[in-house]
């Protein structure tokens, strides 16, 4: 039996002991986030392990802070898990009920995935994130990291699965598998007797080479070529704060904007005023539409908010996108035209997160429709089950 069957089989046990677990879920979440803190100084030693090995291999510098570890990430990686625990359970909660003609009482209620997988690259905090979520939501995870995180990724697997184990649960319902070449991705696309969907988040390579090849559901979620439009009634200061922070708080993630476009009756106004805050750390500016994941942006002059409409429409991938706008009729237009999991008015789309949505620690961001979209948390981690009741009947 190949590796990948033997932990598919593993987890597809663990995953009917997770969904009637109930509150020993919580009591789990608890030791995770205890045992992370408490194993800083081995997670930061792992994580220097990748670092090294990165810079060695010529990362980037927004590719190695996507990989760095430090005592804040983790204590932040750890008030994350709490935050996840101290949230309502979504399985067995009851969507709608009703009572038929006959008698039957029909009620449908939130159930989990069962076994879920995930394929990510170079950030070994989503290793912690995942797993708390694939827990919380009663669902065992198989995790596949790539190859920049693999020694950080094993320490933080090992601290939760002896963590989940001292708490009375299967250590198996969170696994990692080790081997980072090629051929484990294409089995864990494959390991359709096991696995219930399998989530890709990285870069648009590796979620396009899953999308394609899967042979298991797949949940796409999306790189971000996410764009600001300022509208010719925006308060110029506003517009500057937000490109500003939507660009420069941390350009490496996918709800940092790509591309500014700007009415042509404020753009002589508006442009200096930006370019000014944007100098501030460098960001060159292009006339491109592509996810830098750098301090680089395109800027676009527009004749109207629907010739804005229309490059969204063709350009954007689905993610994140923002008007800043004084119009309340150009604010509802883009918001009802613009096909995006996010759209905002007068807010940086850098809100795009499962935390700041208040749904905890996410898995990531699906820009597709069916079954998710946008930031994923618990409830997106359940599918559904009808329970039908009654005294006898027959059809």
């Amino acid at each position: 039996m190949r590796i990948i069957d033997e932990m598919g089989r593993k987890a597809k046990l663990a995953s009917r002991q997770l969904a009637t677990a109930g509150e020993k879920k919580n009591t789990a979440l608890r030791a995770i986030a205890d045992a992370l803190l408490a194993n800083k100084e081995r997670i930061i030693e792992a994580n220097n392990t990748d670092l090294e090995n990165g810079r060695a291999n010529g990362l980037s510098a927004s590719l190695l802070d996507r990989l760095k570890l430090d005592e804040g990430r983790i204590k932040g990686v750890a008030d994350g898990v709490l935050e996840v625990a101290a949230l309502p359970d979504p399985i067995g909660t009851v969507i709608s009920g009703s009572t038929r003609p006959n008698g039957m009482e029909i009620t449908k209620i939130r159930v989990p995935l069962g076994v879920i997988g995930i394929i990510f690259e170079a950030r070994p905090n989503v290793t912690v994130d995942a797993a708390v979520l694939c827990l919380k939501s009663g669902n065992a995870v198989i995790l596949r990291g790539g190859k920049e995180a693999i020694n950080s990724n094993k320490c933080l697997t090992a601290i939760m699965q002896d963590a989940v184990e001292s708490t009375g649960l299967d250590r198996n319902c969170i696994q990692l598998i080790e081997d980072t070449t090629r051929q484990s991705s294409v089995e864990l696309m494959e390991l359709t007797e096991y696995l219930d969907v399998l989530i890709p988040r990285g870069g648009k390579g590796l979620i396009r080479a899953v999308v394609e090849n899967a042979k298991v559901p797949v949940i796409e979620t999306g790189a971000g070529n996410c764009h600001v439009f300022v509208d010719e009634s925006a308060d110029i200061d506003m517009a500057a704060n937000i490109i500003y922070n939507a660009k420069t708080s941390r350009p490496s993630v996918c709800n940092a904007i790509e591309t500014i476009l700007v009415h042509e009756n404020i753009a002589e106004k508006v442009l200096p005023v930006i370019k000014a805050r944007l100098d501030e750390k460098n960001v060159e500016i292009r006339g491109c539409e592509t996810e830098y994941l750098d301090y680089k942006l395109a800027v676009k002059v527009v004749s109207s908010i629907e010739e804005a409409m229309e490059h969204i429409a063709k350009y954007s991938t689905g993610h994140s996108e923002c008007i800043v706008t004084s119009s309340y009729k150009n604010a509802k237009l883009f918001t009802s035209t613009v096909d995006s999991a996010a759209v905002y008015v007068n807010v940086s789309t850098r809100f795009t997160d499962g935390g700041m949505f208040g749904l905890g620690a996410e898995i990531g961001i699906s820009t597709q429709k069916l079954h998710a979209r946008g930031p994923m948390g618990l409830n997106e981690l359940t599918s559904v089950k009808f329970i039908i009741e009654g005294d006898g009947q027959v059809r």
